[in-house]
């Protein structure tokens, strides 16, 4: 039986800025928009049923430069029975995963875009052969 522990926001705050901590200053070149925590979750748009969601994303924009954002709801609702120590084993991989995201994009880079690319047609592959 899984036991929800539920660390609030505020406590993942603290966790993503201790790890973003770990990264040398050369990964937060023209990281403009800096490391966001939002509190919503955010479904991802390939989910099939309620267990694909988004943990964070890099983005590229005009009007807010280059940022990484990390949904604290997504988190809560795949890992929200999660200890302190295994979350941040969890955050630490997702925060790391965008700065991958970000400095392949400053390189010219697409290696992990296409690894997302392949996990998700594996995810939607696997719902096609249980239809």
């Amino acid at each position: 039986m899984l036991r929800w522990v539920m660390i609030s926001i505020d406590e993942v705050q603290d966790i993503l800025d201790d790890l973003a901590e770990e990264l040398p200053q050369e990964f937060y070149n023209e990281l403009n928009g800096g490391i966001l925590l939002l509190s919503q979750s955010k479904r991802s748009p390939y989910a099939k049923s309620d267990d694909l969601y988004v943990l964070g994303e890099y983005q590229v924009g005009y009007s807010m430069g280059r940022l990484i954002k990390i949904y604290y709801g997504s988190f809560m609702k795949l890992y929200g029975y999660m200890n302190k120590e295994e979350l941040t084993k969890r955050l630490r991989h997702t925060l790391r995963h965008e700065f991958t995201h970000h400095l392949e994009s400053l390189a010219g880079e697409k290696g992990l875009e296409i690894k997302d690319e392949i996990f998700r047609r594996n995810y939607l592959d696997n719902y096609s052969r249980e239809e």
